[in-house]
């Protein structure tokens, strides 16, 4: 079999990319339903509800329990890498969009006094996640992981 067709064969695979996927159109809607207006960046970006970065990692994770049972090797390096993606997306991503948030405010401050401020001087906020996007991201990726590796 061809390394391409191995690829698009592989359930455990494209329930993860499906599940990124879901969740980045997913995040762009929301955004643009909250904010009246389109944003491209949206789409690849970071931080927002859900979490890109839990579904794929919360797909992975369950396609590979589908595919392997919970107890071997397997298992415990998806389960494990989830964990850690998550508690990373509520801990330290999570801390240096807020801590971007006080730095713009702060530069916006401080443009007012002398040098505007330029749309490539700012930092970016969206890079963490609220407990309740992490959360809906995992929903999402144990949703399409179960629907990919049971009816395809």
């Amino acid at each position: 079999m061809s390394i391409v067709m191995e690829i698009f064969n592989n359930r455990i695979l494209i329930s993860a990319a499906a599940a990124w996927l879901t969740a980045q159109v997913l995040k762009t809607i929301i955004h643009m339903i909250l904010n009246k207006a389109f944003v491209a960046e949206r789409l690849v970006g970071t931080g927002g509800m859900p979490s890109s970065h839990s579904a794929t990692v919360c797909s992975l994770a369950t396609a590979v329990a589908l595919n392997y049972g919970l107890g071997g090797g397997e298992f415990a390096v998806a389960f494990i890498l989830a964990v850690v993606v998550m508690y990373d997306a509520l801990g330290v991503r999570r801390e240096t969009g807020r801590q971007a948030k006080v730095i713009n405010e702060m530069m916006e401050t401080f443009s007012d006094m002398g040098k505007p401020m330029s749309v490539e001087d700012k930092l970016k906020e969206f890079v963490g996640h609220s407990p309740i996007q992490v959360f809906a991201g995992a929903v999402l990726g144990v949703f399409m992981a179960y629907i990919i590796c049971n009816f395809f």
